[in-house]
């Protein structure tokens, strides 16, 4: 069975020059640049010694402006965006700087392989209030210009698997109410999306939080979909017959990642929550003691693979491990999913 993770981390180091770094990295240069660089490519080494099969890039900064503010036409405003003119990647940004650092080192990752997160154009117009569902299809086409860019499949490293993020999809939203014309709008910026990777041979991911709404399962360009643990995507009695029906497999998200639940798991909720995290920032608690146990992860994993057979084909964390409280409790996430994925899969 193979492993990717979904790609965020806890900074390891300065997070102001980290986004300094970030925003020079392909123009400038300089020391923070070379900051930024060394903390991308030291991550990625490190996913990959815990075992992770397709590591993501490190996304350290948000998983928004990291695809807003490439784009000329946009402009931010309060805590949200709005458009100025229908919107283009800018010249010279059209390479992640992620991505752009990974490629630069390629000879110390070697013949790696690896995967690309890209946030989709229903999350992203999520930020632009009062615009309509014609926003899905105005920064659909820039994500998959972007896309296209960003799939490396030459000597070295190479990107096998997209993955398409759609974390707020899923909310009660008028404008896709079954029938309504915002369905088939979203549904055509997707499939240009993920389209863009399949014409590169790259496989295509949806990620989710929810799947109650089922507009996913029509997506031709789609082959994998992925959830968090207790979404019923992995219990529903539909699941098998869809995943036969329209030829798509599963990413079962094996470990759960959202810190305050694992720690109110074990000592409750309040005040103990916050006494944890006191001991944590002063070094006198571990965050390690407050994951899943890797048996915890393996039997969530058989008990999917029982269900689902060979349509499951990757296992992995859910998202949400920036929010943990160290590098390298993140790290241990990372290790306890691969260890669970090689010892409980068929």
């Amino acid at each position: 069975m193979e492993t990717y993770d979904v790609g965020s981390l806890p900074v390891p180091g300065d997070e102001r020059r980290l986004e300094e770094g970030r925003r020079k990295y392909a123009k400038e240069g300089g020391e923070e640049a070379e900051y930024f660089e060394r903390l991308v490519v030291s991550s990625f080494l490190d996913k990959i010694r815990c075992g992770i099969d397709l590591p993501n890039y490190p996304q350290f900064s948000d998983m928004i402006s990291s695809f807003l503010e490439p784009l000329r036409g946009v402009r931010r405003k309060g805590e949200g965006y709005v458009l100025e003119e229908e919107p283009s990647l800018r010249p010279g940004e059209e390479v992640l700087p992620e991505v752009r650092a990974l490629l630069r080192n390629s000879g110390e990752l070697g013949e790696g392989r690896m995967k690309v997160c890209v946030t989709g154009p229903y999350t992203l117009a999520s930020l632009f209030p009062g615009w309509d569902e014609s926003l899905f299809t105005l920064l659909s086409r820039p994500l998959a210009e972007l896309v296209s860019h960003n799939l490396p499949r030459g000597r070295g490293l190479r990107v096998e698997l997209l993955s398409l993020d759609e974390p707020v999809f899923g909310v009660d939203d008028p404008r896709l109410d079954r029938g309504s014309e915002g369905r088939e709008v979203l549904l055509k910026a997707w499939e240009e999306v993920l389209g863009a990777a399949r014409r590169k041979g790259v496989r295509t991911s949806l990620h989710l939080h929810r799947t109650s709404d089922g507009l996913f399962w029509e997506l031709q360009n789609l082959e994998v979909v992925e959830s968090h643990v207790d979404d019923p995507l992995y219990s529903s009695p539909d699941t098998l017959r869809l995943l036969e029906r329209k030829d798509k497999f599963l990413k079962v998200s094996v470990a759960r990642t959202d810190f305050d639940l694992l720690v109110e798991g074990k000592v409750g909720t309040g005040e103990k929550v916050g006494e944890v995290w006191r001991g944590i920032r002063e070094g006198r608690v571990r965050a390690e003691e407050y994951l899943e146990e890797e048996e915890e992860m393996g039997l969530r994993l058989r008990k999917a693979v029982e269900k689902f057979g060979e349509r499951v084909v990757y296992a992995g964390p859910e998202c949400g491990l920036r929010g943990f409280p160290t590098y390298e409790s993140a790290l241990e996430c990372l290790r306890r999913v691969a260890r669970a994925a090689k010892r409980w899969s068929p």
